[in-house]
């Protein structure tokens, strides 16, 4: 997503229906996970490897929300909109869990670019993120609305 744009960002202009990119990469390990849920989501199957064998997951995992902000670090060190990256809504579903020693990336797409008609200094762009792992696997699945301004001067 880091095309054509300035120092502080991309603007809409910068944007299209269509376009892709990916991110870098983030090696999660057990120690992560673990401090990530002692501090945001201390469920024994994040905490305890133990315990994470006789749930559901069937081992160690991580919080889908640990997750997210991993997909949200991969997403700002990829290049954000100018002003940041504002949220005006989202759907998140973790088809799988994230385990130690997955490899994460994200796969973005612009699925709809809309102008305002009443604030032409902005628009509103949905994009489709798949966070996968080193296999490929989809672990969350993320539709997020963003506000994105336009360049200065190029309001119409």
């Amino acid at each position: 997503m880091r095309t054509e744009h300035s120092e502080d960002g991309l603007y809409l202009d910068d944007l299209a229906v269509g376009q892709r990119f990916e991110t870098a990469t983030y090696t999660v390990s057990a120690e992560q996970i673990k401090a990530y849920a002692r501090e945001f989501d201390p469920q024994p199957f994040h905490l305890d490897e133990e315990a994470a064998r006789a749930s559901l997951f069937e081992g160690l995992a991580a919080s889908g929300w640990h997750t997210a902000a991993i997909t949200m670090r991969l997403l700002v060190e990829r290049g954000i909109p100018a002003g940041g990256l504002i949220g005006a809504g989202a759907e998140i579903a973790w088809p799988r869990p994230t385990r130690p020693g997955d490899t994460l990336r994200v796969h973005g797409e612009i699925v709809e670019i809309s102008p305002s008609r009443s604030r032409p200094d902005r628009g509103l762009v949905v994009v489709r993120n798949e966070t996968r792992n080193q296999r490929g696997e989809v672990v969350q699945a993320f539709t997020g609305k963003l506000i994105v301004f336009r360049r200065p001067g190029a309001a119409a």
